[in-house]
């Protein structure tokens, strides 16, 4: 058992130094969901289900798919943008 919370530990930090060392947006973002389902783990076997549940589903869940749906607006709206850069240029 101490194996497992060593490397939930581990992971834990692993998460979050790569988090801000990525460079693609949606990597972050995915990376940052896993470490909210590993931080919600921690809970468990801290005896804080409570804790635990709320961080799975406002982390990982919520706050997840929220910033899944920022991504893909600013995608769209930089798709547009070269869109109609390309159509001026035409002009």
């Amino acid at each position: 058992m101490e194996a497992f919370k060593i490397f939930l530990l581990v992971m834990l930090v692993a998460c979050a130094v790569s988090v801000s060392l990525t460079k693609r947006l949606l990597t972050s973002v995915i990376i940052y969901m896993c470490y909210s389902l590993i931080m919600s783990i921690v809970w468990i076997l801290l005896r804080s289900p409570d804790l635990a549940i709320t961080e799975a589903a406002v982390g990982a869940g919520v706050s997840g798919i929220l910033m899944l749906l920022t991504l893909k607006k600013i995608r769209r709206t930089a798709t547009d943008d070269e869109a109609k850069e390309g159509s001026a240029n035409e002009e």
